[in-house]
């Protein structure tokens, strides 16, 4: 490969950084970890980088020690293994200062792994990112050995939602009544679409959201999976969508595909949940009461973006509710949150965080008779199970209060309050 073109590439790549207005993401790295960033199509991996190389330049790093490369450009068309280490001539032609490696869409060229893992043995500081079809976080973990840690990108957060829309939230700004509006509203548009970062400014958000998924579901699961009976696989996605919320076995995802005359095996079933889950458009939540088995077979479904949920919905607020609170408690606990049920003690409770030993319950509203029956079940859980030493209810209702009785403390605390960490 023609070193000059390289060199010429990430110079124009050097500017974009300089230039670019970036949303803030909430992310940390360690200075001295190579990483590789995973997450949901569309979730704002590749600006994540350039965030990152902004954090850079602040701590100190010259412009000319950021090694970013697109392998989207046109000009890397004819870019194969052996040109890799020409990135490497070429960063030298700019600066022979420690250089510093973004790589970006990688998986475009076949057999990047290898110039991966020797750059990491040479202790060069890497980051890379590439696309969800032909790359995803189980195939990164093998194909670099251990070398790099994963970091997963998930849609924007509700506080990083409103810093995009531009609206303030401290808790200083949210006495101000207009602003506390204005934080509502948009409240109400993250639960119906999600928090992809290029769908906030788009008006028809359902066309976007309803495109972003066919791209997932036909590259990321169908394509790499190399799936013979796509069919199969989407009524087993349409079901999990229709039953958000609630337990749902292998053998009732294999009856409800069987049920519409298709023929599929319960091994399939299985596979296919792992394909969607490793595409980061599911994740589940485990029975914690259950025995290890149980809790593998019999989990409860959320999707990763309320807005990719919604295309499925007719009128379901609930779900998107509860779903809603599954990310943002998934985003910050990944795989160690649970749901809490018992037959024999009629327990049923939506979420348990044994870190921060909390149970959580997701209800609409508390008004009338959907408080009795949402209190009492956490005053049952208080008195049986004393793991769970902060109880909560969110809820979309406005309305924060503290609830005692029969000596146990619940805290009831709006959407809006939970999303924002102001609980």
């Amino acid at each position: 490969m023609n070193t000059d073109t390289l060199a010429s590439l990430i110079l124009d790549q050097q500017q974009v950084i300089k230039q670019i207005k970036l949303i803030p993401r909430e992310f940390s790295f360690e200075d001295t970890m190579d990483y590789v960033l995973v997450g949901l199509r569309r979730a704002g991996k590749s600006f994540l980088l350039f965030q990152r190389a902004q954090e850079l330049l602040k701590k100190g790093i010259s412009l000319e020690q950021i090694i970013y490369i697109n392998f989207e450009d046109e000009r890397l068309i004819n870019f194969k293994l052996e040109d890799f280490n020409d990135i490497l001539v070429a960063a030298n032609q700019i600066t022979t200062k420690k250089h510093y490696f973004f790589f970006d869409e990688i998986q475009n060229i076949t057999g990047w792994e290898h110039f991966a893992r020797r750059m990491a043995d040479q202790k060069e500081i890497v980051y890379i990112t590439g696309s969800n079809s032909k790359m995803l976080g189980h195939d990164i973990i093998m194909r670099l050995g251990g070398r790099y840690l994963t970091k997963y990108v998930s849609p924007f957060n509700f506080n990083e939602f409103l810093t995009a829309n531009e609206i303030p939230h401290t808790q200083t700004d949210l006495l101000l009544t207009s602003i506390k509006g204005r934080v509502r509203a948009k409240a109400n548009e993250y639960l119906q679409y999600g928090g992809l970062p290029e769908a906030i400014q788009l008006q028809d958000k359902r066309n976007y959201l309803n495109n972003i998924y066919q791209n997932i579901y036909l590259a990321d699961i169908i394509v790499r999976n190399r799936i013979r009976n796509p069919e199969a696989l989407r009524i087993m996605i349409r079901k999990i969508a229709d039953t958000v919320m609630h337990e749902l076995s292998y053998s009732k995802l294999y009856n409800a595909v069987k049920s519409v005359g298709l023929t599929v095996s319960k091994n399939s079933i299985i596979e296919y949940v792992e394909n969607v889950k490793n595409a980061y458009l599911l994740f589940t939540t485990k029975n914690y009461f259950n025995k290890f088995t149980s809790r593998e077979s019999i989990p409860r479904y959320y999707f990763t973006d309320n807005g990719l949920l919604n295309i499925f919905l007719v009128n379901k607020s609930a779900s998107l509710l509860e779903n809603q609170v599954a990310v943002k408690l998934f985003n910050q606990y990944q795989n160690k949150i649970y749901y809490l049920k018992s037959n024999k003690t009629g327990i049923d409770v939506d979420f348990y965080v044994p870190e921060a030993q909390t149970a959580i319950q997701v209800a609409w509203t508390i008004q009338d008779e959907a408080r009795e029956r949402e209190v009492n079940n956490l005053i049952k859980l208080h008195h049986s199970f004393k793991d769970a030493q902060q109880l909560v209810i969110v809820t979309k209702d406005d309305r924060k209060e503290i609830i005692t009785k029969d000596g146990a403390e619940i805290k009831v605390v709006p959407l809006v309050d939970f999303l924002l960490n102001l609980d």
